[in-house]
């Protein structure tokens, strides 16, 4: 049924992931409210469904406890005027999509002044400062979920959390076509493919990618016929991406696209990439995959303490065991990652493709309509302690 109630909803999504996720229950919102109006902080997939950016999300996407220091003033001045902007134009409901250090202090203040506030992602309680949950029962009205695994932790505490399932399980068929997807790129179904990943942020691609094509050249020696896909997050990294490679000179075919990344992820046989959503994505399209990560000293030796699992990468916490190779700081070398990915290449996976299919499964629950459900009941209705 259609609303047409003018809804005013708020949405703070801070990096590429959150975007194309929150933009999954906007287009479901957006059809039963065509009158609503969404504002906030979003990137491409939002703005194309109608949502005012007050700030280029960009600014949001800084990654690493040492490395926010240097954008603290600008964080904290894009926060004051999102925060301010909200108590002057109240929305009928706030969400705030992932980025946690910057949602929750705006929730906080929101919920305060009696907005209804949604935490979309679950902060890794279940890694690391599990006393973060108190600071989210006093900025969140509802959590909503996306891995099976957090829910015992809100029950735990008495937070209100439903798990909606991950949209990339729902949107990513569990058996992708890989042959079509090697069309869109000019390749043939014979060839070996292997996708770098190095980050959708610019540190990122700067510290990661000059080993991932080092990588890739001491592959080509045995594999000559190799070609490689890197896909750019946007026009910013895209031009980063081929400076850095005008650089390098790499000895082998190199395709820059900004192209989705999961096409290019399906068209591959292997992948090298950086930690994060994009290990779930890889999972996802059946990939047997290398998970890399570097951050600064400081960073890692304040990690290392604070966290908890014993994986990093997001199909080895699904499956609470090593299905892929994860590798961090002095690792994270050509030689190393070669070795890895070589037996990916020649095909030697399937077992590991079953595994993902099993996990992709449980992730499968119409994620976007269940987010939707959840935000319309909490506009309807007082949320108790218990789940949706």
């Amino acid at each position: 049924m259609i609303n047409t109630q003018a809804l005013r909803i708020g949405i703070v999504a801070g990096e590429a992931s959150g975007d194309i996720l929150a933009a999954g229950f906007v287009s479901v919102l957006r059809k039963r409210y065509p009158n609503a109006i969404f504002e906030g902080i979003g990137g491409k997939h939002l703005t194309a469904l109608g949502l005012h950016s007050l700030f280029d999300m960009e600014e949001l996407s800084v990654m690493g406890l040492v490395e926010v220091l240097k954008h603290l003033p600008r964080l904290l001045h894009i926060r004051k005027n999102v925060v301010q902007h909200f108590l002057d134009n109240p929305p009928d409901i706030f969400i705030g999509v992932d980025a946690p250090d910057f949602n929750l202090a705006v929730e906080t203040k929101l919920k305060k002044a009696g907005i209804k506030t949604v935490h979309y992602v679950s902060p890794t309680v279940w890694a690391w400062r599990e006393s973060r949950i108190h600071k989210i029962a006093k900025a969140t009205d509802l959590v909503l979920g996306i891995f099976p695994f957090e829910s015992p932790i809100y029950e735990k505490h008495n937070v209100p959390y439903h798990y909606v399932g991950h949209t990339m399980a729902d949107s990513i068929d569990l058996v992708p076509d890989q042959a079509a997807k090697r069309q869109l790129f000019g390749l043939q179904i014979q060839d070996k493919v292997l996708a770098l990943l190095p980050g959708s942020r610019a540190r990122e691609v700067d510290t990661l990618l000059p080993d991932f094509i080092k990588t890739a050249e001491l592959l080509s020696k045995s594999i000559p016929e190799l070609k490689v896909l890197i896909p750019a997050a946007s026009n910013a990294r895209e031009i980063q991406i081929k400076l850095l490679l005008k650089d390098l000179k790499p000895s082998l075919e190199t395709q820059v696209t900004q192209s989705s990344a999961r096409d290019i992820m399906i068209a591959s046989d292997a992948v090298l990439l950086a930690s994060g959503t994009a290990t779930l994505e890889a999972m996802l399209c059946k990939k047997p995959m290398v998970v890399a990560y570097k951050m600064s000293k400081m960073t890692y030796m304040i990690m290392k303490r604070l966290y908890k699992p014993d994986f990093f990468s997001l199909p080895n916490i699904l499956a609470n065991e090593e299905l892929v190779p994860e590798l961090l700081q002095e690792d994270v070398n050509p030689q190393n990652m070669a070795d890895q990915l070589k037996p990916m290449l020649q095909g030697q996976a399937n077992e590991l493709i079953e595994r993902f299919t099993v996990l992709h499964k449980s992730l499968q629950l119409n994620a976007d309509e269940q987010a939707a459900k959840a935000i319309e009941a909490l506009l309807t209705l007082n949320i108790s302690n218990s789940p949706v």
